[in-house]
């Protein structure tokens, strides 16, 4: 999808104030929802997914499940809001040995596991509002002792909400960000 593309800096696949969040996606609802609503503590619209089972209500990038992204930046940052509930996500990868491998972090799981195409890891959560930021390069390493090339799929399973997920070349300070990849909290009024 973006393989023929020139990546530098920022590549956003999902924004939630965007006119259409989920237009290169995927979505699988089943007793659940994914929509978008307003989030209070942010004072801005957001995308939800909702569900009573996280496997099988989910949005998944690209839509197209024969295509792949191609991304070659090396961070994947998730701003996501902890709902209190089960929640995953998962990246799709591909080595430098050519294996399609995947890393899967949820809220529910305690320890970490490494299998030959999956590494599944526990994910700790703040209240409310968090950033998560995985380095590619370096999980892919540590898990299976190749070098990463490529993300070819995002995959974000319920319960959660969303503002964006982008990635990036590197980590980038507050200050450095462009203001449309800041979470803006409102200011509390004394």
């Amino acid at each position: 999808m973006f393989k023929n593309t020139f990546q530098s800096g920022f590549l956003s696949i999902l924004y939630s104030l965007g006119s259409k969040p989920l237009q290169i996606w995927d979505k699988e609802v089943e007793d659940g929802h994914v929509k978008r609503c307003h989030d209070d503590e942010i004072q801005s619209n957001v995308l939800e997914v909702v569900g009573s089972n996280i496997q099988s209500t989910y949005i998944t990038c690209p839509a197209d499940l024969s295509a792949t992204l191609g991304i070659k930046l090396t961070f994947l940052v998730l701003v996501v809001k902890n709902v209190k509930k089960y929640f995953s996500f998962e990246i799709q990868i591909l080595d430098d040995k050519n294996v399609r491998r995947r890393f899967r972090a949820s809220n529910f799981q305690s320890v970490t596991r490494v299998k030959p195409y999956i590494c599944t890891m526990p994910l700790k959560m703040d209240e409310g509002w968090n950033q998560i930021q995985l380095n590619l390069p370096d999980l892919t390493r540590r898990a299976y002792g190749t070098n990463y090339v490529e993300t070819l799929r995002v995959q974000v399973h319920a319960n959660c909400r969303l503002r964006r997920i982008y990635f990036a070349e590197r980590l980038y300070s507050d200050e450095e960000l462009p203001p449309e990849f800041k979470l803006y909290l409102p200011v509390q009024k004394a």
